[in-house]
């Protein structure tokens, strides 16, 4: 979550690579060598990209979740593959890849599950895959080129039930508005966390201007709607 040592240090030593890990260590994120953060997505787009021309990658495919963001899936369409989104934690990705045959697939946090080696997400194993990748193919700035991170905010909001969103008018027709108003520029995902007393506004979008603006709106529907 806080890369910022690590990134000093990959630039002081004048690393190839950078990589942090969370605290049991099945996620891995990187730092470029020159300096840039590689998320989850930007590793499934240099991943795909190899098991691609490799002929490896089953059904030109990646599994992601809700989160994942739109360019990734925009990087993805240049390179002839798509993307199969699922909500939110590893355990829908894998069932997802198990259903549909896919064998690569994960989430932005950096959680990735390599299915022709393992079921769950590794931080080594990425750590290792993506080493390997550089020594194949060159500088990880170049295993992401093309990926375009698209603004994106996340909004929290206490709330004292959870009722269908679809059943609170004014949410649902927010929702609708945003949606249609960003067309085929950005995204939004309203859901209810699953396991605290929170609702979850995702926004994102080309415009940071959007990204503020739907992201306040939502909230502040949730919030007249149900919340604490």
């Amino acid at each position: 979550m806080h890369p910022e040592k690590l990134r000093l240090k990959v630039l002081e030593t004048k690393a190839a690579l950078g990589v942090a890990f969370d605290g049991d260590a099945d996620r891995a994120m990187f730092v470029s060598a020159t300096g840039q953060h590689v998320d989850g997505d930007g590793v499934l787009l240099a991943v795909a990209r190899f098991l691609k021309s490799m002929g490896h990658l089953h059904g030109d495919r990646v599994v992601g979740t809700t989160m994942a963001n739109l360019g990734l899936e925009r990087a993805l369409e240049a390179e002839g593959l798509g993307l199969t989104r699922v909500p939110v934690g590893d355990r829908y990705v894998l069932e997802e890849m198990l259903r549909s045959g896919t064998n690569l697939g994960g989430e932005q946090s950096g959680h990735i599950i390599f299915l022709d080696d393992a079921t769950t997400g590794d931080g080594l194993l990425t750590a290792l895959k993506i080493a390997c990748l550089i020594a194949l193919r060159g500088p990880l700035d170049e295993l992401v080129r093309g990926l375009k991170i698209f603004p994106q905010t996340i909004v929290n909001i206490n709330v004292k039930s959870k009722p269908p969103l679809e059943s609170l008018p004014l949410v649902a027709a927010t929702i609708d508005q945003a949606t249609m108003t960003l067309g085929a520029s950005g995204r939004v995902v309203v859901r209810y966390s699953g396991t605290e007393p929170k609702a979850r506004v995702m926004v994102e979008a080309e415009r940071k201007e959007d990204v503020a603006h739907w992201a306040q709106a939502l909230a502040s529907a949730i919030q007249s709607a149900i919340g604490v």
